[in-house]
């Protein structure tokens, strides 16, 4: 369970960065606010999705523990 949550933890992190890095470049005028919204959505759904196979991963291994 610790290692999954660490593993949330690092996706989450690995978003703001990616989020803050976007942001940075909206302030410079290197995208538009368009572009913006679209790598946050994009970003959003990687988001979502690695953490959906972390959950999963849990659920398995919690499934072989109590199985044995």
């Amino acid at each position: 369970r610790a290692s999954a949550e660490n593993s949330r933890i690092a996706i989450r992190n690995a978003r703001r960065d990616a989020n803050n890095s976007i942001k940075e470049l909206l302030k410079t005028k290197k995208i538009n606010e368009d572009e913006e919204r679209r790598d946050q959505e994009v970003i959003q759904k990687l988001t979502d999705q690695y953490i959906a196979d972390v959950e999963k991963l849990l659920s398995t291994k919690e499934a072989d523990l109590t199985s044995i």
